[in-house]
């Protein structure tokens, strides 16, 4: 009993409370459960730059599945265009305010992640090349491990002094649970700051700077790692559970605090509050692999999410999150 009613404790259902959706049943929340946003579709993929051909990519991680692209990777430029990457065929485009599609660069890599930082540089975290830098005209690798190669770089953060947050997922997993989480500060110096992730994958700083939020997408969580004051972590553990065949994804963040999970198989992204509870969920109104998020240019009241399977980038009004 709690409160009077009975509670059925597999499930923790308040009998008599109206039922959540069936896959929210395993999600977190305390007294509310998390309200429903729609989303509509921003734009898509043209047609002149879908490509119906067999790639490397796709054969690794798709296997048998066609793809004629694969989108990540949103991140505005100060002149309100998007900007998104193109895995499997190394490319990067840009989207105008009024949805023009135009590629900026196409190169021999698979570029997974992209932030472009105050200065307007494009960063890019390429699974083959590292942490890149790039231009119109080629890439530009901005950093290499010396004693080793990368496993696979996923994506990236880049902190209000220009220091660099970037993961090396690679192919890891709860069976090789070897991922990292690196720091490329604005010296040089590159610092391991986690070395046993679960498929480390979209990574943020909470606006105070002082903790990491990184999602482990084979964990289906997100990690939440304290930065002490000598720039190491300490008392790492799970902010928050998902469930799925896939798992978190890319990451964002408010300036409330809320963390804003992209989910890679069950066409939604997750809000949570500062808590670790889920107060929002917001559907695809695509395909169910919602693989990173950046809240919108000029309007901090919108959403944009990668829809990655369908080349669909997606848009939802997040403002009654305060109300």
């Amino acid at each position: 009993m709690r409160g009077g009613q009975p509670i059925d404790d597999a499930h923790d259902v308040i009998y008599g409370a109206p039922a959540p959706p069936p896959q929210m049943k395993k999600m977190m929340y305390l007294e509310t459960p998390p309200r429903l946003i729609e989303t509509k579709i921003f734009s898509e993929v043209p047609a002149e730059f879908r490509r119906k051909v067999r790639t490397d990519w796709a054969d690794a991680n798709r296997p048998g599945a066609p793809t004629d692209c694969f989108i990540e990777g949103p991140s505005f430029d100060a002149e309100g265009n998007l900007y998104i990457v193109d895995i499997p065929f190394g490319r990067i485009f840009r989207i105008t305010p009024d949805k023009k599609w135009s590629l900026v660069v196409e190169y021999e890599g698979w570029p997974n992640g992209l932030k472009i930082d105050a200065k307007g540089r494009i960063l890019v975290a390429d699974y083959m090349h590292g942490i890149l830098e790039l231009d119109a005209r080629a890439g530009k690798v901005l950093t290499a491990r010396n004693s080793e190669s990368f496993k696979g770089c996923n994506d990236l953060h880049i902190a209000s002094n220009g220091d660099i947050y970037f993961t090396d997922q690679g192919q890891t997993g709860l069976h090789d649970p070897t991922g990292r989480v690196y720091r490329l500060t604005t010296s040089g110096r590159l610092d391991c700051l986690i070395n046993t992730g679960i498929s480390p994958n979209g990574l943020v700083l909470d606006p105070t700077e002082s903790v990491l939020l990184v999602a482990m997408t084979r964990d289906n969580s997100v990690w939440r790692a304290p930065l002490m004051r000598d720039g190491s972590v300490s008392k790492v553990g799970r902010f928050c559970s998902t469930f799925g065949p896939s798992g978190p994804d890319g990451l964002t963040m408010d300036k409330a605090g809320r963390l804003f999970v992209a989910h890679a198989s069950l066409g939604h992204v997750f809000v949570f509050a500062p808590n670790g509870e889920m107060i929002a969920r917001i559907k695809s109104c695509a395909g169910q692999s919602c693989t990173n998020v950046t809240i919108g240019g000029e309007n901090p009241d919108l959403l944009y999410i990668t829809e990655s399977v369908t080349g669909t980038v997606l848009v939802a009004d997040i403002s009654g999150l305060d109300s």
